[in-house]
């Protein structure tokens, strides 16, 4: 029997590139990001330890997610899985911040996100079976002063998920909201977050992130908070009001910046 088939964005780097060592045991892969060298040794790296096929799109989804989309839509070969892991942040007052990488983070984490999201659901409702894992944040819950833009586009990731969770339920698809805290990876070197600032406690590693979302796949929820301290933070995000929790977030966020 052929294997699954599984399609990472953003696997050249960080969780993404976690999730294709996890899952090459047991998938093919499809390899989604920039750095086409980057993809093509990890996919060389992939097929020597695990035997996975691994296929390679060297693709900006920024700019035009387009080629993974008609990847999604390929029937001989469907994709069980898809993991929308690529996305980045930006860090700092929203006013002083390029807003050409702003509009393009919200291109990123969100338009190439829904795009994919729909080019996936499509022929997964029509086979009654298949997978979405999207890569959100605990940023999600609550407003992120000097991260703005970025805290913005997971409250829709996060949203949107569980929308999606609920329109495909009991039909043999499964979408899944993966919400992880501060993880180490390339991630806060790209947003420029003073990362050392950060108590060690509250970091995770990107193993610990990818085995709490693969565990949580085949259950019946809707979200993966990994972690007891990032659910305690969701949790108080929730029952803390509105004006506490933005000042809160705030004070951190601008200790972090100066």
């Amino acid at each position: 029997m052929p294997r699954p088939i599984a399609l990472i964005t953003g696997a050249s780097a960080g969780l993404g590139n976690t999730f294709a060592h996890k899952l090459a045991p047991t998938y093919d892969l499809v390899l989604v990001a920039r750095s086409i060298d980057k993809l093509e040794q990890l996919a060389k790296e992939l097929n020597a330890q695990h035997g996975a096929e691994c296929e390679v799109l060297g693709v900006d989804l920024a700019n035009d997610p387009s080629p993974a989309e008609a990847r999604l839509h390929q029937g001989d070969r469907p994709v069980d899985l898809l993991v929308n892991n690529a996305g980045f942040g930006t860090f700092g007052e929203f006013g002083t911040l390029p807003l050409d990488e702003e509009i393009r983070e919200i291109q990123l984490n969100v338009i190439a996100l829904v795009r994919l999201t729909h080019a996936a659901i499509v022929p997964m409702v029509g086979r009654a079976r298949g997978a979405i894992i999207n890569v959100s944040s605990v940023a999600a819950f609550q407003p992120g002063p000097y991260e703005a833009t970025y805290a913005a586009t997971k409250a829709f990731v996060t949203s949107f998920s569980q929308a999606i969770h609920e329109e495909v339920r009991g039909r043999g698809v499964r979408v899944l909201a993966l919400c992880p805290g501060f993880t180490k990876t390339e991630f806060q070197e790209r947003a420029a977050v003073p990362a050392s600032e950060v108590p060690g406690p509250l970091w995770q590693t990107a193993e610990q992130v990818v085995d709490a979302a693969l565990a949580a796949l085949p259950g019946t929820g809707a979200i993966c908070v990994p972690g007891a301290h990032n659910k305690a933070a969701v949790v108080l995000a929730h029952v803390a009001p509105p004006i506490a929790s933005r000042r809160l977030a705030g004070f951190f966020g601008k200790r972090l910046s100066h």
